[in-house]
This record gives C-alpha cells, sequence and structure tokens, in this order.
C-alpha cells in the first residue's frame, strides 16, 4: 500500500524504538518523514539510515522553542506537514514513597508535556497551512491500568489519554484528528535494559496472553491506519496494542524497583 504517497509525516522520538518503526513504515508507504530526537548527530545520521526521503532535526520535546523550530522546518524542507506522531517517551520508575521530585519531573515532561507542546504545534502549523491532518500520540497500557513502579510514567501517560481527546474535541470542527495508541510490552532498546534484570521478563510474560512482547513494526502498523484515510472517521480514540494484557493486569513488580 501507498497511504502516503507525497504526504510528509513528523515523527518525534523517529531514530529508535518504536519512533524508527513508524518511519520505515510510513517510508514504505511512500510519505517524506522529519524525525526528531535529542542526539546531536541526529540531521546528519536520520538520512544515513533511512535514505534521502528523511530529514533528522535535533529535537528536545519538552522544550517549546524547539518544537516550535522543528515543525518550521520540517514545513521548510518539505513544504507541508501531512500527519504528526508523538512518539519520544520514557520512565525511570520508582516507587512513590521513596520516588525524588527530579524523576517525577522527568517522566511528567518528556511524556505528557513532551506531548502536549507537539499536539500544539502540530494544530497551529495545520491551521497555519489551512489544511486538515492527523495526529497521532503514544501513551501506554499504563495510562490506565496502574504498575509499581510506575507512578510517574503511569500518571503522565493518563495525561496523554485525556490530551488526546481533549484535542480531539477541539480540533475536530477544523478537520485536525487526533487519536493516540497504548502498547503494552514491545521488545525496544529501552526495554531491552528490563529484561536484563534477573526474573523480569518471566514474571511480565506470565500475564500477556500472547505471550511475548510486541514488535515495534506491530505498533508502527497500528500508528500508520490511524494517520491514513482508512480511519478517517476516528478521532479521540486510545487503541491498545497488548496482546491482551489488560484482562489480566499486571504482576508485582516490586522486587524489581526496590
Amino acid at each position: 500500500m501507498k497511504r502516503f504517497e507525497n504526504k510528509v509525516a513528523v515523527v518525534t522520538g523517529g531514530v529508535s524504538g518504536i519512533g524508527a518503526a513508524v518511519t520505515r513504515r510510513l517510508l514504505d508507504e511512500g510519505a517524506s518523514v522529519v524525525v526528531a530526537d535529542i542526539s546531536a548527530d541526529v540531521a546528519t545520521s536520520a538520512t544515513e539510515t533511512f535514505g534521502p526521503s528523511v530529514a533528522g532535526v535535533r529535537t528536545d520535546v519538552t522544550d517549546p522553542t524547539s518544537v516550535t523550530a522543528l515543525f518550521a522546518e520540517a514545513v521548510e524542507r518539505f513544504e507541508t506537514i501531512d500527519a504528526v506522531f508523538n512518539v519520544a517517551g520514557g520512565q525511570k520508575p520508582g516507587l512513590i514513597a521513596d520516588l525524588d521530585f527530579e524523576t517525577w519531573k522527568f517522566n511528567i515532561a518528556l511524556n505528557l508535556h513532551g506531548t502536549f507542546l507537539g499536539v500544539q504545534a502540530a494544530a497551529r502549523t495545520f491551521g497555519e497551512l489551512g489544511k486538515t491532518g492527523s495526529i497521532t500520540n503514544m501513551a501506554s497500557l499504563n495510562s490506565f491500568t496502574p504498575m509499581f513502579g510506575g507512578a510517574a510514567y503511569a500518571t503522565a501517560k493518563a495525561g496523554v489519554a485525556m490530551l488526546t481527546k481533549n484535542a480531539a474535541l477541539e480540533f475536530g470542527e477544523v478537520g485536525i484528528r487526533v487519536n493516540a495508541i497504548s502498547p503494552g510490552l514491545v521488545a525496544t532498546p529501552l526495554t531491552a535494559d528490563l529484561f536484563k534484570i534477573p526474573g523480569y521478563e518471566e514474571t511480565a510474560l506470565s500475564r500477556i496472553p500472547a505471550g511475548r512482547p510486541a514488535r515495534p513494526e506491530e505498533i508502527a502498523g497500528v500508528a500508520a491506519f490511524l494517520a491514513s484515510e482508512d480511519a478517517a472517521y476516528i478521532s479521540g480514540e486510545n487503541l491498545v496494542v497488548d496482546g491482551a494484557w489488560q484482562t489480566t493486569g499486571y504482576p508485582d513488580l516490586r522486587r524489581f524497583f526496590s
């Protein structure tokens, strides 16, 4: 399929993990892509990694000025934007009683503030271009399912889920669709460190009926669907992609974070 032929997308966190899978899926479907990442060499490495249809922009998604510059550079490079994917995120776990405030702020800033700034800049840019568009945010199964050690991250992702609904409400009348994806466990470079903790993988997989983590490409396929014309009447949704994990709940992970 070439659902994104002659389309331009912006993907934050677009050079690794789920973001890189989204970038590759969009390229396979004909898009040009601007990828944003905090790494200093993203401007050169993105094109080397993905090819000439990709431009990299160093971006701090927690900084309004940096995010505004990302969208300005995307329009300057490709003249338009059709779809935005706010994928950048991550977590520093910790139990509430022991959680220092800097760790709390890190989780909220990266996951919630970063998504807000991406949604806001996307909507403003669509307005300036006088066009419709789609915004897809990366929430999490933790947006509605608690996890020992994950209070800060889960709170941020719950905010992403509600931000998505509010944005869909506010922007629907101008033709901007806003949706979220809530992955469960995904095999990425970030979760690879968790799998190195003795017993963690077995404990997590014991609650996932599918019996395995998702591949990043499986999340990217859902992202591409939500941004495509196949989902033209879908907005304000938070689509769970978790191998049915929400049917069983999280295991007790306290021993891995204490």
